[in-house]
This record gives structure tokens, C-alpha cells and sequence, in this order.
């Protein structure tokens, strides 16, 4: 069971419930349905743990090569291939029933293209293009939208915002982790940015430049009304954080400094998202 557990990665999908959550709250038209919330949650959960099961099926031998990932149930063949796949084509039809009867079918239609887009799209491109970053930034970010169309049945500039912040945080995060391990993706045939050009510059130029657009990004809510001046100042402070890590990385280009910027990345998601909540 726990190495079924670990083929959910549960330690991400805390990530994705937690703005599906912030998505569901900004939707709610006045009261919270708290049942519609719960489906929505366990929904959401079934789809991801569902598409990161079908992406370590699919990257089985790839994950073989990595030392991050050889450990996993597949590589070490706790579980089989026959097995992790009817495991999350399972999880995903119970998924998407739970979204499409707990919630509606906008939110589950949503979650079907989360899926589609991050297995159809993404994972294969990753091998073939480092661009695959951006590609995989659509899916990343629709965790809000599917929370906001479970509240609204509905999705709008409200919940756009939300998924703006979500997709520019994801490229100095994912960026980060694809310095710190650009050897184990290179072993695997994985083309991301630091794989292809090494020497790091344009990995480094492609987190700063995030940092700093992410700044305006973030005060989308206050322009919409979602919150006032406490979160103004909290996101233009913790956007300076962020620029101030990937300006680092950018004058020292090393793993250290990678490492900043992720731990700087998962620190700034759960603050903004409570400055954000409190409505201030």
C-alpha cells in the first residue's frame, strides 16, 4: 500500500489541494458548500495521484537511470508496470466521476484536460525539448481554476489571476530543480534547460525574469478586488524575495544558489496564498 501511496506523490499533491482549495474559496458565491469542497478536494486528489501514477509508468526506464528517482516502486520493481497502469486509470475514472457528480462537469472537464495535456503533451516533449518547462506550465496551473468551477460552475477574471501566479511561480521552481539535478536528467535523455546549454546562463536568465514578472502578476488580485492593501504590501515584499534569489543565481550560477530559489519558491506560494485568504 505505501508503495502505491508513493506512486501518488503526496507530498506534490498537498501543492495542487492547496490551490484548489484557495481557486474553490475565491468561486464561492456567498456560503461555502462544504460537501461540493470535499468532492472537489478528493477529485482533484484521485486525477493527480492518477496522473503522476500513469507519468512514472510512462517514464519507468528513464526513472531507472535517475538517482532521485531509481528508488521509486517502478524502477526497483515493487510494483509492476501492468500494475501502476491499471492503478491510475483507476484513480483518474474515479477521479473524474467524483468531479463530474460531486461538483459539475465544467470542473470535471477541467480535470480530463489537466490529465490529457500533462501525459499527451508534456511527458513525452520532455525528452525531445526543453520547452517542455513551458508546456507543462498549462496543467501546473489549472489546480485553481478547477477549485474556482467547482464553487462557480463558472470561471472568471478571478480565477484567471489565480492561475496567472500559479504558472509564472512554476518556472524559477521547476527551473531550480532542473539545475540542482541537471546531471541525473541528463543520464535519463531528458532535455531540460540546464541539460542543453550547461553552462547555466539561460537557465539563470529564465529565473530572474520570472521572479520579476511574477511581481506584477501577483497584485492581479488586488486590482480584481480579491484582497486589499495587507496583501499588496505582503506580495510586492515577497515578490523582492524572489528577485533577490534569482538575482543570485544569476551572478553565481551553482547548485547552492538553485537551491535558494526552490526553498524561496515554496515559501512563497503558502504565504501569498494566506495573505490572499485573509482578505486584507
Amino acid at each position: 500500500m505505501n508503495d502505491y501511496i508513493e506512486l501518488t506523490k503526496p507530498r506534490v499533491t498537498w501543492l495542487i489541494l492547496m490551490s484548489t482549495a484557495v481557486g474553490f474559496w475565491f468561486g464561492a458565491p456567498g456560503s461555502i458548500a462544504w460537501m461540493v469542497l470535499l468532492h472537489a478536494v478528493i477529485g482533484t486528489a484521485l486525477i493527480a495521484g492518477g496522473t503522476f501514477t500513469l507519468n512514472q509508468w510512462y517514464e519507468r526506464e528513464a526513472d531507472s537511470r535517475m538517482n532521485r528517482t531509481r528508488q521509486r516502486p517502478l524502477p526497483t520493481g515493487r510494483i509492476l508496470p501492468w500494475q501502476a497502469l491499471l492503478f491510475g486509470i483507476l484513480l483518474s475514472v474515479v477521479g473524474f466521476a467524483q468531479l463530474y457528480w460531486g461538483a459539475n462537469p465544467l470542473t470535471a472537464w477541467l480535470g480530463l484536460f489537466t490529465e490529457a495535456s500533462y501525459l499527451g503533451l508534456y511527458t513525452p516533449l520532455k525528452q525531445r525539448s526543453w520547452h517542455s518547462t513551458t508546456v507543462g506550465a498549462i496543467p501546473g496551473a489549472m489546480p485553481p481554476l478547477i477549485g474556482f468551477a467547482a464553487a462557480a460552475n463558472t470561471l472568471t477574471w478571478e480565477a484567471w489571476a489565480l492561475y496567472a501566479i500559479l504558472f509564472i511561480w512554476q518556472f524559477p521552481h521547476f527551473y531550480a530543480i532542473a539545475w540542482m539535478y541537471r546531471d541525473d536528467y541528463a543520464k535519463a535523455g531528458i532535455r531540460m534547460l540546464p541539460v542543453v546549454e550547461p553552462d547555466g546562463a539561460s537557465t539563470a536568465r529564465q529565473i530572474l525574469i520570472a521572479s520579476i514578472v511574477l511581481v506584477p502578476v501577483s497584485l492581479a488580485p488586488a486590482y480584481l478586488n480579491m484582497a486589499g492593501m495587507v496583501y499588496t504590501a505582503g506580495a510586492v515584499v515577497l515578490g523582492a524575495m524572489f528577485f533577490y534569489s534569482g538575482w543570485r543565481v544569476a551572478r553565481e550560477r551553482t547548485a547552492l544558489r538553485a537551491r535558494s530559489v526552490l526553498l524561496t519558491s515554496v515559501i512563497y506560494l503558502p504565504v501569498l496564498y494566506g495573505l490572499l485568504l485573509a482578505g486584507l
